[in-house]
C-alpha cells in the first residue's frame, strides 16, 4: 500500500502523473478543482448549466493538452484564470447575440435569405470536407492540424518530426488544390 494517496499530493506532483496520462491522477484534480471552478462560473453568470458547461470545457482541456501544458502559476491560481476568461468570452458572445436580436428586431430586412445562405454553407463545408478527406495522408493531416486544430506550423513540425519548410510545402499543396476544386464549384453554387 502506498505511503501518500493521491489526495495528499500537490497539485505539482498530480499535473507530472497527469501527463503522463494517470487517469487517478487527473480525476484527483478534477474532484479538488471543479466545485470551485463551478462556484466562481456561477456566481458570475448566475446560470447553473452554463457554469457546468465551462467547468467542463476548462477542466476537459486540461486533460486534452496534459502532454503541452505549461502552468508558471500554481495550478488553482491558472484555473481561476482560466475561468476568468471562460465568463468573459461567454459574456462577450451573449452580449453579440442580445445586439443582433434586438437589431434584427429593429431593422429586420424584407427578405429573409438566412435559409438558403445556411444551406449553401452547408454545402459548402461538406464539399470541403470531402476534399479535404481526400486530400494525401500526409498533406491532410498537416492541413487539419493547421486549419482546424489551430497549430503554428513550428507545432505541427514538432509533432510530425519534419522541418517547418516541409509544413509549409504541405500546407501550401492542400490549398492549392482544394482553391482549385472549390473554384469550380463555388461559381456553380452562386451564378
Amino acid at each position: 500500500m502506498p505511503l501518500y494517496m493521491p489526495s495528499n499530493w500537490t497539485d505539482e506532483k498530480l499535473l507530472e502523473l497527469t501527463r503522463e496520462d494517470n487517469r487517478a491522477a487527473f480525476t484527483e484534480l478534477y474532484e479538488r478543482y471543479w466545485k470551485k471552478l463551478f462556484v466562481i462560473a456561477a456566481n458570475k453568470l448566475k446560470d447553473i448549466a452554463v457554469a457546468e458547461e465551462l467547468t467542463q470545457d476548462i477542466l476537459a482541456d486540461v486533460w486534452q493538452r496534459r502532454d503541452s501544458i505549461r502552468i508558471t502559476t500554481t495550478f488553482s491560481a491558472y484555473l481561476a484564470v482560466s475561468m476568468k476568461y471562460k465568463v468573459i468570452d461567454y459574456l462577450a458572445r451573449q452580449s453579440r447575440r442580445n445586439r443582433y436580436e434586438e437589431y434584427m428586431l429593429t431593422n429586420g430586412t424584407k427578405y429573409d435569405d438566412s435559409t438558403e445562405n445556411w444551406l449553401s454553407f452547408e454545402e459548402l463545408r461538406g464539399r470541403l470536407e470531402k476534399l479535404v478527406n481526400a486530400l494525401p495522408e500526409k498533406c491532410r493531416l498537416i492541413y487539419q492540424l493547421s486549419r482546424e486544430q489551430g497549430y503554428s506550423n513550428k507545432r505541427i513540425a514538432a509533432e510530425q518530426s519534419i522541418s517547418e519548410k516541409t509544413v509549409e510545402a504541405h500546407l501550401t499543396r492542400a490549398l492549392k488544390i482544394l482553391r482549385s476544386k472549390l473554384s469550380s464549384f463555388l461559381f456553380s453554387l452562386f451564378f
